[in-house]
């Protein structure tokens, strides 16, 4: 049975205490929560780098993990962070604020936590850059790696101790993830 886009928005009001995403194929995924003190700190970590960038700039919003995105192949997803370019954020109506806008956000960042599957994610990863996302950074503590995906390059990795640059997406970003997070 297919959840709808209204279905899957009464559901979550409904219960709150779930995360979850669906599929492309309709199948709705319980997210686990909450996570392991490290992995929450390393996302805070990678928030507010964004957001110290953004917040310079001025050129977007940055979302945190509870943000979920209808994507053009039907599913809704949830990274945890994500960054949508200013205007686009103001071409968004208060009603899709209020709700899962239908929209693939520019930026979009996976922490790989204990209990997730690298090749689930990687699949994830390349679902968002076919959605529309122009970077996606999939970020591995355990083995001190990020695979970086854009629309008509094939992944690459980079190790922690590496520039990791925001490219055309985030202008003049960079961060060196070894300076930052914990592993």
């Amino acid at each position: 049975m297919m959840i709808n886009d209204e279905e899957l928005i009464a559901f979550s009001v409904a219960n709150p205490e779930l995360a979850f995403e669906r599929d492309e194929r309709g199948h709705l995924f319980i997210k686990t929560i909450p996570t392991f003190a490290i992995s929450s700190s390393n996302n805070s970590e990678l928030i507010t780098e964004i957001g110290i960038w953004n917040r310079k700039y001025k050129a977007g919003k940055v979302l945190e993990s509870n943000g979920g995105y209808f994507l053009a192949d039907s599913s809704m997803r949830v990274p945890d962070v994500a960054w949508i370019r200013i205007d686009r954020w103001n071409a968004l109506s208060m009603a899709e604020k209020k709700s899962f806008p239908h929209l693939a956000p520019d930026l979009i960042i996976e922490l790989k936590s204990e209990t997730d599957s690298l090749s689930d994610l990687q699949t994830k990863m390349s679902k968002w850059i076919e959605n529309g996302v122009k970077l996606a950074w999939l970020i591995c503590t355990d083995q001190q790696i990020t695979y970086i995906y854009e629309p008509g390059k094939a992944s690459y990795t980079l190790k922690f101790e590496e520039i990791l640059s925001g490219g055309i997406v985030l202008n003049d970003f960079s961060v060196r993830l070894s300076n930052i997070l914990e592993f």
